[in-house]
């Protein structure tokens, strides 16, 4: 899709352009928790956490290498190409020593060397990889540009520290495709380190701010930040315990808005209710028939009529009120999944709100809110009645046939969404099954979220402040550019490929260019990588190049460019690869092919065979034996791809093939941060003085005497012992301060995960355990290598910790490991 011309905001100050809005920033340790968190403990505090039993670290946010490490490194080479432009002697501008990326970088390498051999680099067990967060905030410094950048004229690169400068003439040449371009002689300098006060030439992340108006005749806007518009959808066919809990979120999600957010408020069965906040102390809607797409001659009315369907909160926050307690309960005696709702109606009304008259004028000068406009559906239940509407009951002999069309109708729905800049976000909850595969594609085509919740309560009010909140932008394009000896094979994310007209044009940009359906701090993309051929030189360039509008209305181009040593040894190469990233990366890309219950089986076996193709072509055979050794380096790779196979992503342990469906999306999309841990979960055991300690994920940690704390990122586990539990002073202080650590753990993750505490041997406690390695089943020997806390117990606890587990067929992971014929990797 073109990118669309926007408005910017104009004014003085550029630093204030792009500081991400205070909502998007991560709280700092003084912050107060969300408003709508779990049940309140103790006062927040910051637990230490004590060092982790292998082969888990301490710090899940990120890998150990930065990608500040190869950066750092900015030797030119010993002997520099000389071109036929110049005879001068090229001088090159190395990059100063503290140049590094932020501590939450926004790439992650599956590993920081490059194999220079194609047919050692592309076995495609492991590969080569790359996670992109292209709107992760940077702090404020002299990496912010207020003016156009330098780019190749052949390949459209951009200019950045690791180019040779010819400093006479002004001349740079360009990393990725080697051309000399000119600099209009602005790079002109007497001394190599004149050239430093450059940010693009002596920083390896840039952003590029433009604030001049796009569009002809709109005057720049001197607030720093106009809300875009949130129009939530709710369905009205609700049961009153259900509607109670939903009334409850609702009134405290419209109190937490900023009070210039403008916000309009749609109601949903079989019509459409379109409140007007021009009553001031009643609830006044304007109905439209659900059975049908609204005609344009309905909408007309509604929208120049004399309504007001869209005001800010600051002078309709009581009507806002207002309308949510005068929602009443379903009144007749039909069963919830038979119920008609017309939701694809009540979107197409929300949609036509938002676009309004074709532009929206206030004392002479055209306003334009800033980042997307979003749609929030409230749904219990299936769209059954209207367009994309499915039969009741699934059972229907025409049921295939219709939800087809249903998931094609949602489709074009959310692309039309997408178009007007516009996400949807549909959060549903309840009991009612709400056809995922048919709702799906209405928050995906537009670049929003579809979430499963138990019911409307506590946790579905904190993902509606979350979902309103976590925007970062609009109109993003990515552009990634990669050595001429190296493809990208695959993009796995939230995007589309790019049209043309949506890109400059140059003469030869081979680069992959990606329309981003949305620009959000919570969203990555995975790049997959293959070598065309052998590599000759040292060293290998990436450039990342993202433009978009923030919320401020400033244009954005981004702009990371990375340098990677190439080696010859595969030793070398296994050391720098990250086993967290590379198990992320291997996951998307399996989870991409799981489309349904039986592909996952499928994927299950297809992680089994990368796990033996790995130990065949990158590890060693055991003498005399037909056992094969994984690769020393790699020693925490199978256990996180274990946790993958038999998890919620692929595994049986999810009640709903819906549910699995949610996960998967979820997880395609998701940050590192979230992603690693849906794929592995972090395990914390509380200790004395309100500390906890790290420990492996295996059921070992279910210790009669202790609470454990369990994150596995769209769920967080809090498991009270029976021994705790008769203690009730220690057992409340206890779960005070796990409910603390897992409202730290989860304060900025969206989809806010859901919180759940159980005593030890209760039906609820099955969660907790199906998610541990069994790794009660392994010899003692095993169990002290792999879980060194197991040594601080004496012989009386050790005893009566086996006892308590019950026998099932789940292998444990050295058991998983020896039916693949592979030696359990040595704990590091």
């Amino acid at each position: 899709m073109a990118e669309t011309e926007r408005e910017a905001a104009g004014g003085s100050g550029m630093p204030r352009f792009v500081r991400a809005p205070p909502m998007l920033q991560k709280p700092d340790q003084t912050t107060s928790p969300p408003q709508m968190s779990t049940p309140p403990g103790p006062p927040m505090f910051r637990s230490p956490l004590r060092p982790a039993a292998v082969p888990f670290r301490t710090s899940p946010a990120s890998p150990q290498s930065a990608v500040s490490m190869p950066l750092n490194n900015t030797l030119p080479p010993s002997s520099p190409p000389s071109f036929a432009h110049s005879d001068l002697p090229l001088h090159f501008s190395p990059a100063p020593e503290n140049v590094s990326l932020p501590a939450a970088p926004h790439l992650l390498f599956s590993a920081y060397k490059v194999l220079k051999q194609k047919k050692l680099a592309n076995i495609p067990s492991l590969g080569l990889g790359i996670l992109v967060s292209p709107a992760r905030d940077i702090s404020l410094g002299p990496q912010i540009i207020d003016r156009d950048p330098h780019r190749c004229h052949n390949c459209g690169a951009y200019s950045n520290p690791f180019c040779n400068i010819l400093p006479v003439s002004g001349q740079w040449q360009c990393v990725i495709c080697r051309n000399l371009n000119g600099s209009q002689g602005e790079y002109v300098a007497s001394t190599k380190d004149e050239l430093h006060n450059f940010p693009e030439l002596s920083s390896p992340l840039v952003d590029y701010v433009h604030t001049s108006s796009r569009i002809s005749g709109f005057v720049p806007v001197s607030d720093s930040r106009m809300s875009a518009p949130i129009v939530l959808v709710i369905d009205e066919s609700l049961d009153e315990p259900h509607l109670q809990h939903l009334q409850s979120s609702l009134h405290a999600f419209i109190d937490s808005l900023p009070p210039t957010t403008r916000i309009g408020i749609i109601s949903y069965g079989r019509t459409v209710s379109v409140y007007d906040f021009s009553e001031e102390s009643t609830a006044s809607a304007d109905l439209l028939p659900g059975d049908k797409s609204p005609p344009e001659d309905s909408l007309k009315t509604l929208i120049y009529g004399t309504g007001v369907y869209l005001s800010p909160i600051h002078a309709s926050l009581p009507v806002a009120h207002t309308i949510f307690s005068s929602f009443r309960p379903y009144n007749a005696n039909i069963p919830e999944i038979s119920r008609d709702r017309c939701l694809g109606t009540a979107v197409e009304v929300a949609l036509a709100i938002i676009r309004g008259p074709t532009a929206e004028m206030s004392r002479g000068v055209v306003k334009r809110p800033g980042g997307n406009s979003r749609v929030l559906v409230c749904a219990a239940g299936p769209n059954t009645f209207g367009p994309g509407s499915v039969p009741h009951s699934s059972s229907h002999p025409n049921y295939a046939y219709l939800e087809k069309a249903a998931t094609k109708w949602m489709d074009n729905l959310g692309r039309d969404a997408r178009r007007q800049h516009t996400v949807v976000d549909v959060l549903c909850a309840g009991t009612c099954p709400v056809r995922v595969p048919v709702l799906q594609p209405l928050a995906g085509a537009s670049g929003g979220a579809l979430i499963l919740q138990d019911d409307f309560g506590e946790a579905f009010g904190v993902n509606l402040q979350r979902a309103s909140n976590r925007a970062a932008g609009s109109h993003g394009l990515l552009e990634i550019r990669t050595p001429e000896d190296i493809v990208i094979s695959q993009v796995v994310g939230p995007g589309e490929e790019a049209h043309l007209d949506a890109r400059e044009n140059f003469k030869n940009d081979t680069s992959v260019s990606l329309q981003m359906l949305s620009v959000e701090e919570t969203q990555s993309f995975s790049v997959f990588m293959e070598l065309k051929r052998d590599i000759k030189i040292d060293h290998v360039f990436f450039q990342f190049a993202i433009q978009y509008s923030n919320v401020y209305q400033a244009d954005i181009t981004r702009v990371i460019t990375v340098k990677l040593p190439t080696v010859d040894s595969i030793s070398a190469y296994l050391d720098s690869v990250e086993d967290e990233v590379a198990a992320v990366l291997i996951a998307k890309r399996t989870l991409l092919r799981a489309k349904t219950a039986s592909d996952a089986i499928d994927m299950r076996l297809t992680v089994d065979e990368r796990v033996k193709d790995m130990a065949l072509k990158l590890g060693s055979q055991v003498p005399k034996s037909k056992l094969y050794k994984f690769p020393k380096e790699l020693t925490s790779l199978p256990e996180l791809l274990f946790h993958l196979r038999r998890g919620p992503l692929l595994g049986n342990i999810v009640g709903h093939e819906d549910e699995r469906i949610v996960l998967r999306n979820i997880f395609l999309n998701a940050s590192f941060d979230l992603s690693l841990r849906m794929v592995a979960p972090r395990c914390l055991m509380h200790r004395e003085g309100g500390t906890f300690e790290e420990l492996p994920a295996y059921d070992l940690a279910m210790q009669s005497d202790t609470a454990v704390v369990l994150d596995h990122g769209t769920d967080i586990f809090i498991w009270l012992g029976a021994e705790l539990s008769t203690q009730e002073g220690n057992c409340a202080a206890a779960l005070a301060a796990c409910r603390t650590l897992a409202e730290e753990l989860s304060e900025s993750r969206f989809p806010a995960p859901r919180i759940l505490a159980f005593k030890e041997g209760t039906s609820q406690a099955r969660y907790f355990v199906a998610r541990l390695i069994p790794a009660h089943k392994d010899p003692a020997y095993e169990q002290e290598a792999r879980f060194p806390q197991l040594r601080t117990l004496g012989a009386e606890q050790r005893a009566k910790l086996k006892s308590s587990f019950i026998h099932f067929d789940d292998p444990s992971f050295c058991e998983w490991m020896r039916s693949l014929k592979l030696v359990p990797p040595e704990p590091s």
